[in-house]
């Protein structure tokens, strides 16, 4: 009961990270069945079977507070699919451990790039640019793939590739995620169940992950809702940074105190951006506020100019001050 109770918690606090973050539910969650001793094909079978429901009630939550794009779902969730269910009834027969490294690399560089840009004031005349399904189809794809054969994935891979894109807002872009996850995580427990067969889910773990779960998905939802987009970049490239940099120094081999100097370098940098994002979101909003205090004082414009302004609005379309015809 105490072992079901823990994993209830973990379940919980994956979901609230996922939720809000827009990954490490599956990362969190197999890590620690792989620390009890569970085999990787079991371990992501049980985590992604928990996910089916969790993910549902994430959707559903982001869908609920506006989080969710759906052209995006659609466009990465059926290739995620895919990915996953090929990912899972092929994880026993091949090894992802030399690939590792190289997707670390990526993803650390991703969310390097993200510590960078949300450090700095965001750019806003690229939010709301439409993603091409030629770029959406590809990243589910090995999303999924590598989700199903890592135990988790989708997340790290989907999220900040979207988020580097600058096309969608981190909210929108987490909720987007989060809501095709539900497809992801159910076409790769068909695949574990024809490859492994019922006993491959622990069903003790799955609910009792499941459980916690559902419980945080709708303050996750909310929170990410309310948290600045500016913070939300930053905590999600530190989490991309730390998360692989485990990896690369593991197969780096580096033992001694390289190990945690490396740690503690990528902390402070971290940190680091943390500051200068809540400076960015701080000046951001001074002015803001002083752009509505001065639109707010300027003077209302007098009886003279209200008649001006009626006079051309009666003038015939070719009389207009615009000098342009007036579209009908």
């Amino acid at each position: 009961m105490r072992k079901l109770l823990v994993l209830a918690l973990v379940g919980l606090v994956a979901q609230l990270i996922d939720g809000s973050l827009g990954m490490a539910y599956g990362l969190t969650s197999s890590t620690l069945l792989l620390v009890a001793g569970v085999a990787p094909a079991a371990a992501s079978a049980s985590v992604h079977l928990a996910e089916i429901g969790t993910t549902l009630a994430a959707g559903v939550a982001h869908w609920r507070f506006g989080n969710v794009d759906w052209r995006v779902v659609t466009r990465i969730a059926l290739p995620g699919a895919i990915g996953a269910f090929a990912g899972a009834t092929v994880l026993s027969s091949i090894s992802t451990e030399a690939a590792a490294p190289w997707m670390a690399g990526i993803l650390f560089t991703l969310g390097a790039y993200l510590l960078v840009r949300f450090a700095r004031p965001l750019r806003t005349d690229r939010v709301g640019g439409r993603l091409r399904g030629r770029f959406l189809g590809p990243l589910g794809l090995v999303a999924g793939f590598v989700d199903a054969t890592g135990g988790g994935g989708w997340g790290p891979v989907a999220t900040p590739a979207l988020l580097v894109s600058g096309r969608m807002e981190p909210r929108k872009v987490i909720g987007s995620v989060d809501t095709a996850e539900f497809v992801v995580a159910g076409a790769a427990s068909v695949g574990f169940l024809i490859g492994l067969g019922t006993e491959g889910f622990l069903l003790p773990t799955v609910a009792a992950l499941l459980v916690g779960g559902l419980i945080a998905a709708p303050l996750a939802a909310w929170l990410v809702r309310i948290v600045p987009a500016q913070l939300l970049g930053a905590a999600v490239g530190g989490v991309i940074v730390l998360t692989n940099a485990r990896t690369l120094i593991r197969s780096a081999e580096l033992d001694g105190p390289v190990r945690p100097i490396t740690y503690a370098l990528l902390a402070a940098g971290w940190l680091a951006a943390l500051v200068l994002a809540v400076r960015a979101l701080r000046r951001t909003r001074r002015a803001r506020i002083e752009a509505a205090t001065a639109a707010n004082a300027s003077p209302a414009p007098g009886p003279a100019a209200l008649a001006g302004v009626g006079a051309a609005a009666d003038a015939p379309a070719e009389l207009a001050p615009t000098g342009t015809p007036n579209p009908r």
